[in-house]
């Protein structure tokens, strides 16, 4: 699709350029203006590094919040894209729900119509190429600079620089079209020409693949007087529509939470557009009675134009706004979440990689899902279900009722369940090409490790489950129940990293932390070692049983360490660490051993 829009657009530049030299000019205006663009995303982009997606998760708890986020944002930033993609990438990670999303999308719509604004007050009635020289000096000054903060600045001085040029060589090529040939002479009337020019917005929008860039060319072909007002309002409601395929074009990298939110993007624009097509006759007497009444002559037709690009955006939030919990569940049933015979991940998507805190949130949620197919194939491996490990059920009467330990294919399972995600998720962290000075970059490197913890739990449950299955044709009950108590502890704490893991962004501190769980790992190791050499020295089981029991303790102490180590990366060792100093909750470490000591007698008796 981005092969065939490349090739009309070269196509169309080729001939104009060839026929027409004030084309030629447009089209470098067009070209600058987009430069400008991208320059400037850049530098607001350098100034993200966390504080825009703390924003972000922060007003995440009201409609109107959303709104007015993504109102004030696509202002300060005249981009709507890069909101977009850090909407986008939000949603993906799992950090906003799906109608969350929509509200600020929804503002970001109003917002980007403040450029129009802009252009028609100033663009085209100022000569504001003069202005833009000094800014390509000193932007280029600062983006040579060593300095990252300095380096975003001089990305939006000179994005602006190029904004200002581009608008200006626009102009200038439409003022020439006066000379050769006036476009007002193609101008249709009434509703076919409402709807052909509708069209022309609409194709204008997909080549240039900016719905700011097509305002830019119709506000000044429109003070140029090369385009009707009743036309270029046409052509405005077609940039809307046609920005759309750039927003689908963007999810098509991103994962169906991605798409979803493109899906209503489309739905918004759309309907828009048919209101103010349907209403087009109300809009300009709106538009008219609003103008008058701020003091906007009647034959500024630029301005004009500003205010009928914000109103019937405006309209379309105040229609389906009420609606984006409705329409947030339509998409959702539209694009359901596909089920494949190979797990894949759910959060790492190319749209994450663009804000660091995102990229780390989304490798984070990623990692706990892949932890969650770790502990059903542990569980399936031991003989147990999630649904009784996971209940109120008391664990050693769950043992005692699955003693049957069916022979489970973990090779398999782990080609289905883990090997996928888990290789993405190391090849995503090889994407995230941040700084090491950068705190992100540390993070993703002790996520990393996490994951490698996750697949070291897995490898010393395949060597743990030969000897378990074995066990069940045994005779010696003592053996069995040497296995059973194996099962046990892994059950136990599986279902505490569950209850750690649930309580992690609820104000109570679990009552079992992970440093608890290292400390109770360290005594029951010895404690193990002891009880062995207890029963073979009461020659209740061989020496070859003991060292096989030896290896097997060797292999359950590695399968919990490995998950209590990714559990304090993954989980709540950060959260924790702040309840603790909120609570002023303090353990000494003879505290802490004491705590263990008795929770292990505890179940000992």
């Amino acid at each position: 699709m981005k092969k065939s829009f490349l090739l009309i657009a070269s196509i169309i530049l080729i001939y104009g350029i060839w026929q027409s030299d004030s084309f030629k000019t447009i089209a470098a205006g067009v070209a600058i203006f987009l430069f400008g663009m991208l320059s400037l995303q850049q530098g607001f982009r350098s100034f993200t590094g966390g504080l825009l997606e703390k924003i972000l998760k922060a007003i995440t708890n009201s409609l109107i919040k959303r709104l007015c986020f993504g109102i004030v944002t696509t202002m300060l930033m005249q981009s709507s894209s890069l909101l977009s993609v850090l909407v986008i990438s939000f949603i993906s990670a799992g950090l906003l729900d799906l109608a969350a999303g929509i509200g600020i999308i929804f503002g970001a719509n109003l917002g980007t119509t403040t450029g129009a604004w802009l252009i028609a007050a100033f663009g085209v009635k100022v000569k504001i190429s003069a202005y833009a020289m000094p800014m390509l000096v000193f932007g280029i000054l600062f983006v040579l600079q060593r300095s990252k903060n300095l380096q975003g600045i001089g990305y939006i001085l000179t994005g602006i620089g190029f904004l200002f040029l581009g608008i200006h060589y626009m102009k200038d090529g439409f003022e020439a079209f006066k000379h050769t040939i006036s476009l007002t002479d193609y101008a249709m009337t009434g509703f076919t020409g409402l709807l052909v020019f509708v069209g022309i917005g609409i194709l204008t929008t997909i080549i240039i693949q900016s719905s700011d860039a097509t305002m830019v060319l119709i506000i000044t072909a429109l003070a140029s007087s090369q385009v009707t007002y009743e036309n270029a309002l046409a052509l405005a409601v077609g940039a809307n529509i046609g920005t759309t395929v750039t927003a689908i074009l963007g999810s098509l990298s991103a994962n169906i939470k991605g798409k979803r939110l493109a899906g209503a993007h489309f739905i918004f624009n759309v309907s828009t557009a048919l209101i103010a097509i349907i209403l087009m006759d109300q809009f300009v007497w709106l538009v008219d009675y609003f103008c008058r009444w701020v003091g906007i002559a009647d034959d500024d037709y630029t301005l004009k134009l500003a205010a009928f690009h914000s109103l019937f955006n405006l309209v379309g939030i105040g229609v389906l706004l009420p609606f984006s919990k409705k329409l947030a569940t339509l998409l959702e049933r539209l694009f359901p979440e596909k089920i494949a015979k190979v797990d894949s991940p759910m959060y790492l998507t190319d749209s994450a990689l663009h804000f660091p805190d995102t990229a780390v949130e989304a490798v984070r949620q990623e990692t706990k899902h892949l932890y969650q197919n770790t502990e059903h194939l542990i569980l399936k491996t031991m003989g147990l279900h999630r649904k009784d490990v996971f209940s109120d059920n008391e664990l050693e009467q769950i043992i005692q009722q699955h003693q049957h330990i069916p022979d489970y294919d973990l090779d398999s399972a782990y080609e289905r369940n883990i090997k996928n995600i888990y290789s993405a998720i190391i090849a995503f962290i090889s994407k995230a090409r941040f700084t090491w000075e950068e705190k992100q970059s540390g993070k993703l490197h002790w996520l990393r490790e996490a994951n490698l913890k996750i697949a070291e739990a897995i490898k010393a449950t395949k060597h743990l489950q030969k000897n378990l299955q074995r066990s069940r044709l045994s005779k010696n009950s003592f053996l069995i129940q040497e296995y059973d108590n194996i099962r046990l502890e892994i059950a136990r704490l599986l279902r505490e990293l569950s209850q750690i893991n649930n309580a992690n962004g609820n104000n109570e501190l679990p009552l079992l932390t992970l440093d608890t769980l290292k400390a109770r790992l360290t005594s029951k190791k010895q404690r193990r070692i002891e009880a062995m050499e207890s029963l073979i020295r009461d020659q209740k089981i061989t020496p070859e049983m003991g060292t096989s029991l030896m290896n097997d303790g060797a292999y359950t102490h590695d399968i919990q360490s490995n998950l209590i180590n990714m559990a304090t990366t993954v989980f709540v060792k950060q959260d924790i660490e702040s309840l603790q100093a909120q609570r002023q909750v303090v353990l000494t470490d003879s505290e802490l051993l004491d705590l263990v000591e008795e929770e292990v007698d505890h179940e000992q008796n």
